[in-house]
């Protein structure tokens, strides 16, 4: 598959998605918004919060959690709309926040790059676990860039890019929600991966900006498919349920001399659906 169908044009800077109630809901951290964009074409506007980064992942009872990095904190957005506060960060580092998952008991785990990016000195990066009622700790250290993260459906492993390491690793979740048994679950050599996501075959899909692409690896390491952009690819998300398609959000990266905003979603035929979680 090299060819994908263009569904959503005119974003500035997409991230983040996430197959939620049949619609694909994503970040546009350029505009400062959530989309949710349903199979009609229809791009709603859910929330609206001056940060960048601004990941976003859901509680298991359906209410969206937003990470508002600039202000170091995580929102959460309740029924009528409202964004209350979540959970404080503050305390934890000054540097960008970066990607969420959320597990079926309502666990968050977010990550921190560790340093200023673009320009910053490298410094290695951490995940915190959010617990439900707001408490915080950090689970995981020493990571080099963590990008997009994914829970089995089992609950039992997390798996990290870590696109400066050129690999996804996967740490064993206990039942305190405490990360251990740190293994490379597959490397990708040339490749730095960005958002990822799970499928009901237990392969990972990984988005490469530099490489303008998405690869669906089995853990060890092994190809099995790659799709194509014509622009860098931040992130993916895969559809539940029959007909699977892979979700892709892309962007220039790097400056392209022109004002007009250049992300999209372009959407390709997968070969399972979704699992896990996001």
């Amino acid at each position: 598959m090299t060819l994908g169908e263009v569904v959503l044009d005119g974003i500035v800077f997409g991230e983040s998605p996430r197959w939620h109630e049949g619609r694909l809901w994503f970040s546009d951290w350029g505009a400062h918004r959530v989309i949710a964009l349903g199979d009609d074409g229809r791009a709603e506007v859910v929330a609206t919060v001056e940060s960048f980064p601004m990941c976003i992942d859901f509680l298991p009872d359906g209410r969206l959690l937003i990470v508002d990095s600039a202000h170091g904190r995580v929102l959460r957005r309740e029924p009528d709309g409202v964004l209350a506060t979540h959970a404080d960060l503050a305390a934890l580092t000054d540097k960008p926040w970066n990607d969420i998952v959320v597990d079926g008991g309502g666990n968050a785990y977010i990550n921190s790059i560790g340093f200023d990016f673009p320009g910053g000195e490298f410094a290695p990066g951490f995940v915190v676990l959010v617990t439900p009622d707001g408490r915080v700790r950090r689970v995981a250290e020493d990571l080099a860039f963590p990008n997009g993260m994914a829970i089995s459906p089992d609950g039992r492993t997390l798996i990290v890019a870590e696109s400066y390491a050129e690999q996804l690793t996967a740490f064993d979740i206990a039942a305190s929600g405490d990360l251990g048994g740190r293994r490379v679950w597959s490397p990708t050599p040339g490749d730095h991966p960005d958002g990822i996501c799970l499928d009901t075959d237990g392969a990972v899909w990984y988005a490469d900006v530099g490489n303008r692409r998405c690869v669906r690896v089995a853990e060890g390491g092994a190809e099995l498919t790659t799709v194509e952009l014509d622009r860098g690819a931040f992130a993916c998300a895969l559809s539940r349920g029959t007909e699977p398609r892979l979700f892709v959000v892309g962007q220039e990266f790097g400056g392209t001399g022109t004002p007009e905003p250049t992300g999209r979603v372009v959407v390709f035929p997968a070969p399972a659906p979704g699992a896990g979680y996001p």
